[in-house]
């Protein structure tokens, strides 16, 4: 599998990545599953403190035992959850952050994170107060690295702007192409994008028919046109979810795509899709059928 390096971080990402909260609440079954990914060459893996109330953390931690040097570990904070579990409350703060931090790597059993994130952010956050926190924690050597996790322009292009973050996790797609207009701005700021939603929600495979049927549409799309958009590209697709994957990682802002997997055949099916070879004119013509969609608000 190939590699990108991610931002100027001098690390190196499989250009396919596995995003783990979609993992089995099944210990053995998740760890045959990142194993599995490992075996394909895939090396970055991204969850979440906030993911099943840090038990995705956990369960990657078991399944990481002995493979640590292997892999970038990517991980997320600033979701705060509520003492008695219900529910969760924003807090970018450099006090949860730093506190934060050491119960996510008490989860994950290392002693430091490759890619700390923020999940989430908003203009009325302390942003200095947020970046500090990662610094010292990248002085510390808790971290190697961070980035953001965010849709909103306004928010990343003020945190890349006053740090030195080196992604962006965004949802990207052939039916969500609203990053797009942003990429110059990260690109410029040294910075790479991860990509979630890669295959938007499952609707960019084999399965994508049946399940638009079961959906109210998909973002600007109505349900109508969704399948009638979905059917287009099946046409002209040899792989329609190959493509769905070559058409994310054919900018080069983009360093990796994230995939889910429940199950082995889900990961199988992404894994044989990155591998196969996509007619860059294949590409062209898809990108021709689906909207130029932008992000309405939080703009710069």
């Amino acid at each position: 599998m190939k590699k990108r390096e991610l931002g100027n971080s001098g690390l190196t990402v499989s250009e396919l990545g596995l995003g783990c909260m979609s993992l089995p609440d099944d210990l053995q079954e998740s760890k045959r599953i990142i194993d599995a990914a490992l075996d394909a060459g895939i090396n970055l893996l991204d969850t979440a403190d906030l993911y099943d109330g840090g038990k995705n953390e956990e369960l990657l931690g078991y399944a990481l035992k002995n493979r640590r040097e292997d892999i970038i570990l990517a991980t997320k904070v600033g979701n705060r959850l509520n003492p008695d579990g219900n529910g969760w409350s924003w807090d970018p703060t450099k006090r949860h952050i730093i506190g934060a931090v050491k119960e996510s790597l008490r989860r994950l059993g290392t002693d430091y994170i490759d890619l700390y994130q923020l999940h989430g952010g908003t203009m009325e956050d302390d942003v200095d107060d947020t970046i500090e926190a990662f610094e010292s924690l990248k002085k510390e050597g808790l971290i190697r690295h961070y980035g953001i996790s965010s849709i909103r322009p306004t928010v990343i292009k003020r945190f890349l702007d006053n740090s030195s973050a080196v992604s962006v996790m965004m949802q990207y797609s052939l039916l969500d192409r609203r990053p797009e207009e942003w990429f110059p701005m990260i690109k410029g700021q040294g910075a790479s994008v991860i990509t979630r939603g890669t295959i938007a929600k499952g609707l960019l495979t084999e399965e994508g028919m049946a399940r638009a049927q079961k959906m109210d549409g998909f973002l600007d799309y109505g349900s109508y046109e969704l399948q009638e958009t979905l059917a287009a590209l099946r046409t002209e697709s040899v792989d329609l979810h190959a493509t769905a994957i070559s058409y994310v990682l054919q900018q080069d802002t983009v360093a990796t795509a994230l995939v889910g997997a429940r199950t082995m055949d889900q990961l199988h099916d992404s894994i044989v899709a990155y591998s196969k070879t996509v007619d860059p004119k294949q590409i062209e013509v898809v990108e021709k059928l689906v909207r130029e969609n932008q992000y309405k608000e939080h703009r710069l």
